[in-house]
């Protein structure tokens, strides 16, 4: 794999050539925001702030996480990733909520709708957030689902806080065991990768954002059909994120160790991953997961991208549900 562009005048060549880009994003969906007949749950009543009513938590450190709840039914939880926000989960989220499922999403720290804090920017903290969603909420029996650095997320969260509260878990194109090439993960990414991304976001993150979603959505493939909408919302998404937090993510998605959270996971967990993923390569995240759960199930998209929820809306929302019904 080759480093991505640094410079700000990157090409579209350039972004290409670099191939396997390498970030944790959260999979995109082409669906619109629910309908206003979807009613909120009542355990996720409005918070005031200011004069303005928003779904807010107050995370552990303070930081305020926002976050949305729809539906009414057995919770599923959703996490998404580098650098986007709750709203990518918007396809899968609409589906379940209409097949008789209550679903929540909240924007990670720093990213979205919630606040932009200076610390905290790392595993930890983001399972220590959505804990706090879940706590709050008081949310049971659960299926956490998660995509890219948010599979990262449910897994630090299962590990750390115990599945008490879980039932089930889905991680889709999701970053562990660990991204990082080291000693013990030598089939990994080199860090020159992943500080080619940082200087990126440094340089010009908007455009960075905007030529990042073409190996994302495998734009660079023959017969994609990838809409501009599409692309273009998620450099909207992108872009709501802080820098700071944006560019630290990018330390915690690539150089976590997830080895020894994936083995302390006794739940049922469903991995779904496309394989042409050309962010996180499906060999060197999920067939090695696949080895070290204990309740595993996987599903593996012939010629589908990292963004498959966007690209195979209706085959994972399928597969999803099956699991979820299972």
């Amino acid at each position: 794999m080759n480093a991505p562009p640094s410079s700000v005048t990157a090409t579209r060549r350039d972004v290409l050539a670099a191939g396997v880009m390498v970030a944790a994003t959260a999979g995109m969906s082409a669906a619109t925001v629910a309908g206003a007949s979807q009613q909120q749950h009542p355990a996720s009543s409005s918070h005031s702030k200011g004069n303005h009513p928003v779904n807010m938590i107050t995370a552990k450190d303070g930081t305020q996480i926002y976050y949305k709840d729809w539906g009414r039914g057995p919770v599923v939880t959703f996490s998404h990733g580098w650098p986007l926000n709750a709203d990518a989960w918007d396809g899968q989220m609409q589906f379940l909520a209409h097949n008789g499922f209550r679903v929540v999403a909240h924007d990670r720290r720093g990213h979205g709708r919630s606040e932009q804090a200076s610390s905290n920017n790392d595993m930890n903290g983001y399972a220590d957030d959505l804990a706090a969603v879940i706590e709050t909420l008081d949310l049971k029996n659960i299926t956490l689902v998660g995509h890219s650095t948010g599979g990262g997320e449910v897994v630090r969260y299962l590990a750390r806080h115990g599945t008490r509260r879980a039932a089930k878990a889905v991680l889709i194109g999701a970053v562990p065991p660990i991204m990082l090439k080291t000693a013990a993960n030598p089939e990994g990414i080199p860090i020159d990768v992943f500080d080619g991304l940082r200087a990126s976001l440094i340089k010009d993150r908007s455009q960075f954002y905007k030529e990042f979603a073409i190996p994302f959505f495998g734009v660079n493939r023959e017969g994609a059909g990838v809409s501009q909408g599409t692309l273009d919302q998620f450099w909207l998404w992108s872009m709501q994120a802080g820098l700071k937090n944006a560019y630290e993510c990018i330390k915690a998605f690539s150089e976590t160790d997830f080895t020894d959270d994936l083995k302390k996971i006794d739940i049922p967990t469903l991995l779904m991953h496309g394989e042409d993923d050309q962010i996180v390569p499906v060999h060197d995240s999920a067939k090695k997961a696949e080895k070290l759960l204990e309740r595993v199930q996987a599903i593996y998209y012939p010629g589908a991208p990292h963004g498959l929820t966007a690209t195979h809306q209706d085959q994972v929302n399928a597969d999803l549900l099956a699991f979820l019904r299972g």
